[in-house]
């Protein structure tokens, strides 16, 4: 005799409750079971023996486990990084043990449970871009560039003139743009800083035209505060960030102060890194700070693991490889592949030929949870989106 079994993958609650559905799963049962269901690693950073010790305890004393460098038994290393492996059910209940301990481990229990809730699915729910309203977590959202720029690395200044980016804007919305990003200010390697006047120049008479034709909400894409006040004075929708409010003290009052959503991205002068997803989850969990702390609200935040700036070709292949180690933080994840060098150089093709290149990583940045992807082609990557959403969200859609 041979039974029928098979592995499932199943990593989102929602996934395990379907399959709960399927095999006709008592409701209670559901919510008491799905927690043990659901395998999580979560690694915590610089803890002390004795921190990482008691911690190992609690979660074998709940049947799941943590590994801690050798030293950290004898109390030989001033500290060790943790790696924890357990289902939900079992995080939970080591966190209320936890906050019963010493050594700061109540505040860690805090974040640990924090954490854990952000690896929950996140419900849809509307994003309000000012007078309009985008649909985060049904389908992919497709951001169109627009770089009223001399100097961009993939246009070449081929949208500097008003008439020309107005008319590639009204294109990129009849191609299915949800949103339009307008930039002035060039961010390839080398390129040469604007000043606010000039960046002002160049984008505030298109940004007047585009408010007032385009249905879809404009985005703006800048570092500094002036140009971002100037831009929401005119009608504005999203500002996003390329230094994630760091390199313009003033911007993050301005963004509180219109209350519109704003793009944080990852980005560093260097490609040195201790740990490479760590590192950027601290990086963002520093800004969404001081963009709390400055009046801006969560629900208006979305994080961009900035490929292409600041990593090598391999560390951006990595980012996208583990896309999904950003779930901790609970945000929107927005992916900008688009044309980017690392698909040069893996395939080897100049800028105009990276389409199919393109493609994959927006495909793979869906399936890894992305939930706007930022392009250049977009007619090409809005059918793209459109068939991985098929796959991944069971969304269909047809025009």
């Amino acid at each position: 005799m041979s039974f029928k079994m098979h592995n499932l993958v199943v990593p989102t609650w929602t996934g395990i409750m379907e399959e709960f559905r399927k095999i006709g799963v008592d409701p209670g049962g559901c919510a008491v079971m799905a927690p043990k269901a659901l395998h999580r690693m979560v690694k915590i950073f610089d803890l002390t023996p004795r921190q990482a010790n008691i911690i190992k305890q609690e979660m074998l004393g709940k049947g799941a486990d943590a590994a801690t460098s050798r030293g950290s038994v004898d109390c030989s290393v001033e500290k060790t990084d943790v790696l924890l492996m357990g289902t939900e059910k079992q995080y939970r209940e080591v966190i209320k043990k936890l906050r019963m301990q010493p050594f700061q481990l109540g505040i860690l229990a805090d974040q640990l449970e924090e954490l854990i809730n952000n690896l929950r699915d996140r419900p849809p729910r509307e994003l309000i871009c000012r007078d309009k309203k985008l649909p985060l977590g049904e389908r992919t959202l497709v951001m169109g560039i627009l770089n009223v720029t001399p100097d961009s690395f993939s246009d070449g200044g081929r949208y500097y003139h008003i008439d020309a980016a107005i008319a590639q804007a009204r294109r990129m919305v009849d191609e299915g743009a949800d949103i339009i990003d307008l930039g002035g200010e060039s961010t390839r390697p080398g390129y040469t800083p604007v000043s606010t006047e000039e960046e002002l120049d160049r984008v505030i008479p298109v940004l007047k035209v585009l408010v007032r034709e385009l249905n879809v909400p404009i985005s703006v894409d800048t570092t500094k505060a002036l140009v971002a006040r100037r831009a929401l004075e005119v009608g504005a929708h999203i500002i996003n960030d390329q230094w994630a409010l760091r390199a313009d003290p003033g911007m993050a009052s301005v963004l509180a102060e219109y209350q519109v959503p704003v793009v944080l991205m990852h980005n560093q002068q260097n490609t040195i890194y201790r740990d490479l997803m760590g590192d950027m989850v601290q990086f963002f969990q520093e800004s969404i700070s001081k963009a709390e702390q400055s009046g801006i609200p969560r629900e208006n935040i979305i994080i961009d693991p900035g490929i292409g700036l600041g990593k090598t070709s391999e560390q951006n292949l990595e980012v996208l490889r583990r896309l999904q180690e950003l779930d901790c933080l609970g945000l929107p994840v927005l992916l900008g592949t688009s044309r980017k060098s690392m698909i040069g150089k893996v395939l080897g093709l100049p800028l105009d030929q990276r389409v199919e290149g393109t493609a994959a990583t927006v495909a793979l940045g869906i399936a890894s949870g992305t939930d706007i992807v930022r392009v250049h082609d977009v007619k090409e990557m809005v059918r793209v989106a459109r068939m991985t959403d098929a796959v991944v969200r069971n969304q269909q859609r047809t025009n």
